[in-house]
Parts: structure tokens; C-alpha cells; sequence
């Protein structure tokens, strides 16, 4: 049977959108938002209209319309986390995303709503897949030497675990649930993660400051020079917040977050920028061998992916550094469309069941540490 999937991708500067028949695309675009306009709205909620009826008015103009689509498809956020996996969007994933019930106020949370208002409109399922705040965490991977203070990721998820699923079956011919992978995602932002069976048992929280440095966040620092770095330079607790999603990494060494920009200045002799460059992979390398000792070395391949995997050299570094632990292949871009339209009809077709949000975080401390 086949199915018609729409996907919608809500970015801070950009809406992702793509029409696809089962997996073959029909149509897609990628749609900048100017900061002028953005700035016309008081908040997320009010870019809804605006976002939704230029959609609309995009398919029109190309052809398309959304009469006859079967599922409707949100990148989901403000969600709390969840175990991986497609869930129906209910009042209860409306409510969260309306209210960034997770703390984290992105675009993302016009994900499920634009997909619930089109499919009020045009009728068919909506869901979400594989959410930011997807969180599958081994029990060993959530203690921290601060009683109360536990470990949660916030990871490309969608990308990783779609990367994850590809190479399974392309590669292998298995499934994802009988793989080991340490799988990357590098890009603005920097993803390491580790995949048993299925599930993404550890990685790095990105949201929170740590793993390797990005073109826009700092990474992994040491508590005792960060408190150093507050005193010293009279910071608030906000602008260190900023230093772990915004203005860290590249960006706060020489002012810049564009990578292509950095290896051209490089290229040219610029030490700082060498450094800045090669530092960032090193840290990646690193990464990779720490989500491999997880997977007590039991890893059937090292995936990349992310606009960043491009670049043949990053790609040749992290080859050579890392090329013992596991067969690495690169996957340069991403996969997040493809992603959406893939859970959905992974549903359709009966290969999963459709999950339900529960509204409670996956994890909330052990019970003996209460």
C-alpha cells in the first residue's frame, strides 16, 4: 500500500518541508526566515500562523497540496523526555509543546502543531518520531558524583537513530535492534552517541555543555575553571548558559561559526584557526572512544553524519584515529526528512507500534538514592 507522508521541520532562520510518496520525495524546500520578519512576532506561538500559511502558500505555488496526505509529521519540541520511537501528537504533546514543558524554547515546538492544524484541516494521522529530547540512557550512565544531580541527553537523536537504522539494513542487512553502533551527527551543533541493540544507551548532552566543543558551543570544560572563568571575568550564570548552546566554541575564539570560513582561514596559515579546527575533531575522536568503551568494545561500525562530514578532512581524521575500533562510514548531511516520513510509515506498515506521551520524564532518580 503505498502512503503519503508530510513532513515539517520548524528551524530558528528556516521551515524544512518535504512531500514524500512511502520514501520517495515529491517535494520539498527549505524556506529562510529574515530576523526582521521573525522579529515581528512577541514570541514562538505567534510565528505559528505565519509559518503555517507560508507553507501553504509554497505547495500552491509549486503545485502541491496536502488533500490526500496520510500522516502528518512534526519535528516535536518542548516535549520531556522519552524513549525512542513514534508517538501519536495527543492534547498532551500539544500542551507540552505550547508550553516548552521541557525548558528548552525552540522552533521546534511548532513541530506537532502545524502538523495537528493540517491535520484538522486535511485529515490523515499526525505524529512526532524520535523527538531532541529522546533519552534511552543506561542506569550507569546517569550517576554523577553530586548526590540528586543525574545525567540526561539532549542529542540529534532523529538523525542518529535514522543514520543508525540506514546503515543497518543498506550496509549489514540486519536490523538496528541486533547492531552496536557509536554513531556522530556534526554539524552546528555536535552529537556522539553510543547504540546497543536498538537503543542509544549513553552520549553527550549537548544542551547542557558537554562532549566536544561546536562552531557555537563550548563543550566539555572543567567545573573548577568555569567557576575560575566566572570570577575572573565577572559573569552571570546566564552568560555561561549562552557559552553551552550559543556563544561558546568557535564562535567565542575568533568570532566566527561558519567551519568552511574556519578551514579557509587555515588553509591560509591562520594558526588559531587550525588549531580551533583540529581541536574540535580531536575532541570528536575522543568522543568516539569513550561511546566505544561503553559498547565494551563490541562496536559494528563508527557512523557520520551532519553537514560538517562534508569535509573530507574532518572525515579522513576521525578515519584514521578511529578506524580500529570499527569499519567508519560517513554519511555527510542528514537524514531528518527521510527520518519523519520513515517512522510514520514504519507504523503504517505495522514494523512498530505507535507510542503514546506519557507527560513524565523517562527518568527521575533511583529509587535507593531517595
Amino acid at each position: 500500500m503505498s502512503y503519503r507522508i508530510f513532513a515539517i521541520n520548524p528551524g530558528s532562520t528556516s521551515t524544512k518541508i518535504a512531500l514524500f510518496e512511502d520514501d520517495k520525495c515529491l517535494f520539498s524546500k527549505n524556506v529562510s526566515h529574515s530576523a526582521e520578519e521573525l522579529a515581528k512576532y512577541s514570541d514562538m506561538p505567534a510565528q505559528l500562523p505565519y509559518r503555517r500559511d507560508m507553507i501553504l502558500d509554497i505547495l500552491k505555488e509549486n503545485g502541491f497540496t496536502l488533500e490526500g496526505v496520510d500522516v502528518f509529521v512534526g519535528r516535536a519540541g518542548g516535549l520531556l523526555s522519552v524513549e525512542g520511537g513514534t508517538y501519536a501528537i495527543d492534547e498532551l504533546v500539544l500542551d507540552h509543546a505550547r508550553t516548552c514543558a521541557n525548558g528548552v524554547i525552540h522552533p521546534a515546538t511548532l513541530g506537532p502543531q502545524l502538523a495537528h492544524e493540517f491535520a484538522q484541516t486535511y485529515g490523515g494521522k499526525e505524529m512526532v518520531v524520535n523527538p531532541p529530547d529522546t533519552d534511552e540512557l543506561q542506569d550507569l550512565a546517569r550517576m554523577t558524583g553530586i548526590k540528586g544531580v543525574y545525567r540526561t541527553v539532549h542529542l540529534h537523536a532523529l538523525n542518529l537513530k535514522e543514520t543508525a537504522i540506514r546503515h543497518s539494513k543498506d550496509v549489514l542487512g540486519k536490523k538496528y535492534e541486533e547492531c552496536n553502533y557509536v554513531v556522530c551527527h556534526i554539524g552546528g551543533g555536535i552529537s556522539v552517541s553510543a547504540h546497543r541493540e536498538g537503543r542509544m544507551i549513553d552520549g553527550y548532552d549537548i544542551v547542557g555543555g558537554e562532549g566536544p566543543m561546536t562552531p557555537t558551543r563550548c563543550g566539555s570544560v572543567s567545573v573548577y575553571d568555569l567557576l575560575d572563568y566566572m570570577e575572573r571575568e565577572k559573569v552571570d550564570i546566564k552568560t555561561v548558559r549562552n557559552l553551552c548552546s550559543r556563544t561558546g566554541g568557535i564562535v567565542n575564539h575568533i568570532g566566527i561559526s561558519d567551519t568552511i570560513e574556519l578551514t579557509e582561514r587555515a588553509a591560509k596559515g591562520d594558526k588559531y584557526a587550525e588549531m580551533l579546527w583540529n581541536t574540535m575533531i580531536y575532541q570528536i575522536e575522543k568522543g568516539v572512544g569513550a561511546m566505544a568503551a561503553a559498547l565494551h568494545g563490541k562496536v559494528d561500525g563508527v557512523l557520520l553524519g551532519g553537514g560538517m562530514v562534508h569535509n573530507k578532512d574532518l572525515v579522513a581524521q576521525i578515519t584514521e584515529a578511529c578506524g580500529w575500533i570499527a569499519p567508519v562510514t560517513a554519511y555527510p548531511g542528514e537524514f531528518e526528512m527521510e527520518a519523519m516520513a520513515a517512522g510514520a510509515i514504519r507504523v503504517l506498515d505495522g514494523e512498530e507500534q505507535i507510542k503514546k506521551y506519557s507527560g513524565k520524564k523517562v527518568f527521575e532518580g533511583f529509587d535507593f538514592a531517595k
